[in-house]
């Protein structure tokens, strides 16, 4: 980090620690700075914003003359708003040679036009007309659509006054968000006009799942069609079209090095709904360039997962098929003096990059070698001449370009190691710099959308593909989904698996995948969390608890009922015949007849949760007391407790009760309960693991908070397990991954521990019910 950087930026009004950050990044500091030293020597701080926002969206004109005259055009007052910087740039990404044409480049940008607030507020009462059924349909939940369509409308408008505008009006229109209680007044004025309904339809979770709005919406929404992004040569861009048929493509481009984790959910359906949005195509392609650390476990668990999450890919492709056609296009690369072999240590490289202290960079000493010795060097590593290390295929682009993915990046290392598909037919292996962008290119990829961690990688990415004269793809990226108490590093969770602190990769209290759908998180439910999060180039912690709610809102339409205690505690009723036996039809899920019922027995004995007895009396306590009386689920008649009966350790081991006559004095209370029936085999034991978050801080990376570092964090109990809970018949019918409501406990999922043939259920905790603290 430069100290002058900084003294710089302070000097244009940035506090300290945002001059710090802007110098310390290092994609954004050398184009800052020639734009100010450029465009505005003086310092005035009134450009500093637009400047800003322009060093750090032009990723694509670094050193470029183009890059000042955008700049000019900023201190101009020509470019005001940040969507006329955004369509600048990519104006002027567009022009490959020559000057811009000033003409062009104001009217492409929107330059003199000025849109007032009685325009915004014309054209805002004009969309709510139109839009009046969805209005009235959607309600708030409109919001997005609508900006999105005053932004087509008055293009070079204000976004944050549009933004505010529209919100004002829909407000006037519905009442307050979340207000039920709010006046909802007609969408037009129109005589005879429908009034919008007072209370506009939720989409339930199924719902929510199926919506395609995120991918209409937003930063999404603003994304090229196909065909509008520049080519080095229009030709390409041509015989890309007849390919395609102008179809929107993106790929979901996982490495088979490990578990997919909730993050992956994003990606998955950032990719498949942005392509289902537009009538396109999703590819699902595996990245296995590091051969070392794939198998075939990965491969087939991420096939599941996007299968699972309910997802097809139009074609499941892999980077190994084009092996021989990176290769040719490596030995295109160094003909054309764009690559050279390096034999420099890794310590070298690292020095040359400007080493620790981040100073000075300089060339290889192997950079300007003859290209016909390089030629035969990439041949002998191919031909297993090298040792690993020995030798590397770097490419020649810029050593002076503030931007670190410009830096000669590897294309090629030698790597002894069997290949999942190609086997032992090559030991020179392509990077994921070299690789990704080529096959984006090779499956025609409209949309190459990744997370934000790969910006600094755009630029690398058009610079290959440029250099190398084929079809360039479209990279955007979008911001990582993270969550609360969650560890995503790959890293990180094998060393959780290894070290015995999980007990695998599908450990319920972990966040990848295959964990959440052991836990029994629902794929509906996640693809309704991701998608409802929306698109940004934020990156986001979103609480655990979100997901959860999801979850369990998603579990509450669909999960059957079953009443299981966890603490069983005998109940004699001493006034029901001891060889009393019927059979209760109880509902699967109560007012929801789609839903089916079940029989269960009821008999003179009958278990309780301990949790649910307290002997003395207490005005706070609704449940079963001495004297007083509590219902049974779905029994017509209360009980009442008399007596307790103690074992000789003084604990109470069963409560004699009595079945009331009639049903005249109703309860405040209903518990769960099971029956014991030695006919039907009833009660049923099942273990029951009880989880909870596996870390104790929202954040255990945070050194402040847990300063004994991330594994220090660990929550001792995050598994509890009761091992002799009790369920009703019910359960019998149950197969690995059903999802149940255990009344008045929360949403279990059946593992896949269990033998159910054999009558052994293990039962895993989803989630807990929403309930009243007071009830308990």
């Amino acid at each position: 980090m430069s100290e002058s950087s900084v003294a710089l930026f302070k000097s244009l009004g940035f506090s300290d620690q945002k001059a710090q950050e802007t110098a310390a990044n290092k994609k954004i500091c050398g184009r800052f700075e020639t734009l100010i030293n450029e465009v505005n020597p003086k310092g005035s701080t009134a450009y500093v914003a637009g400047l800003l926002t322009l060093a750090s969206t032009a990723t694509a004109l670094a050193g470029s003359t183009h890059l000042v005259y955008l700049g000019k055009a900023v201190v101009a007052e020509k470019l005001k708003t940040n969507d006329q910087i955004a369509a600048a740039i990519k104006f002027a990404e567009g022009v490959k040679t020559g000057e811009i044409d000033s003409k062009a480049f104001d009217a492409a940008c929107g330059v003199g036009i000025e849109v007032t607030l009685k325009d915004i507020q014309a054209g805002i009462a004009k969309l709510f007309i139109s839009k009046k059924d969805d209005i009235e349909k959607k309600g708030h939940g409109v919001l997005g659509i609508l900006i999105a369509e005053m932004k087509k409308e008055l293009r070079w408008a204000n976004a944050a006054t549009v933004k505010d505008e529209v919100e004002k009006k829909l407000v006037e229109v519905l009442g307050p968000k979340g207000d039920p209680k709010a006046q909802k007044k007609p969408v037009t004025p129109a005589a005879g006009s429908k009034p919008v309904a007072a209370q506009p339809t939720k989409l339930t979770v199924a719902e929510t799942a199926q919506s395609l709005k995120f991918a209409r919406e937003g930063a999404l929404a603003a994304l090229h069609k196909p065909g509008e992004n520049p080519q080095i040569n229009p030709k390409l861009m041509q015989d890309h079209l007849k390919r395609t048929g102008k179809r929107v493509i993106t790929r979901f481009p996982p490495e088979p090095n490990g578990f997919l984790h909730i993050g992956h959910a994003k990606a998955i359906n950032v990719n498949f709904g942005y392509a289902q949005a537009h009538n396109g195509r999703t590819n699902l392609r595996y990245d296995d360039t590091n051969p070392e650390a794939e198998e075939e476990k990965y491969f087939t668990s991420i096939l599941e997962t996007v299968r699972w999450l309910g997802f097809e890919p139009s074609q499941i492709t892999y980077s190994s098929d084009h092996f021989q056609a990176l290769y040719d296009l490596a030995v295109e690369l160094v003909r054309k003096d764009k690559a050279y072999v390096c034999h420099c240590t890794g310590e070298e490289i690292h020095e040359q990059r400007g080493g620790e202290s981040m100073g000075p960079r300089h060339e290889c000493i192997h950079r300007n070698r003859p290209i016909a010795e390089s030629l035969l060097e990439f041949e002998r590593m191919k031909n297993g001449e090298y040792a690993e290390g020995e030798a590397i295929l770097r490419m020649k682009m810029d050593m002076n370009n503030p931007n670190p993915q410009f830096w000669d990046l590897i294309a090629y290392r030698v790597l002894f190691a069997h290949h999942h598909r190609t086997g032992d037919k090559w030991c020179i292996y392509p990077t994921y710099d070299y690789t990704h962008c080529i096959c984006d290119s090779f499956e025609d990829i409209t949309h190459s959308l990744c997370t934000t961690e790969f910006q600094l990688s755009r630029e690398s990415y058009y610079w290959l593909v440029d250099a190398l004269e084929i079809y360039k793809p479209v990279q955007w990226e979008y911001g990582r989904l993270a969550l609360t108490y969650a560890i995503m590093s790959k890293r990180k969770l094998l060393q959780l698996v290894n070290e015995g602190h999980v007990v695998g990769w599908d450990d319920p209290r972990l966040y990848t995948m295959v964990g959440l759908r052991r836990r029994g998180f629902t794929p509906v439910a996640m693809n309704a969390f991701v998608r409802e999060l929306g698109v940004t180039t934020s990156n986001s912690i979103i609480p655990a608890e979100r997901l959860e709610n999801y979850v369990r809102d998603h579990l509450n339409e669909v999960a059957p009922r079953l009443m299981v205690v966890m603490e069983p505690l005998k109940v004699t009723l001493t006034n029901v015949a001891e060889n009393h036996l019927e059979y209760l039809t109880v509902p699967n899920k109560p007012r929801d007849d789609a839903m089916g019922t079940h029989q269960i027995p009821f008999t003179r004995t009958v278990y309780i949760d301990a949790s649910d007895f307290k002997e003395e009396d207490d005005p706070e306590f609704f449940r079963l007391i001495l004297g007083k009386r509590v219902g049974l689920l779905h029994v017509p008649r209360p009980i009442v407790a008399k007596e307790v009966v103690r074992n000789a350790a003084g604990k109470i081991v069963e409560i004699k009760a009595i079945l009331e006559d009639t049903a005249q004095h109703k309860p405040k209370a209903y518990i769960q309960w099971v029956a014991e029936s030695k006919k039907d085999k009833s009660p049923v034991q099942i273990e029951v693991r009880n989880y909870s978050n596996l870390f104790l801080h929202p954040n255990p990376t945070d050194k402040k908070a847990v300063p004994g570092g991330w594994l220090s964090d660990i929550n001792p109990n995050s598994l509890v397990v009761v091992d002799k809970a009790m369920a009703e018949v019910g359960v019998r019918v149950s197969k690995v991954e059903d999802k149940y409501q255990f009344v008045r406990f929360g949403y279990y999922c059946v593992d896949k521990d269990s033998d159910v043939a054999n009558g052994k259920y293990v039962f895993n905790r989803t989630v807990s019910l929403k309930e009243d603290a007071g009830k308990q």
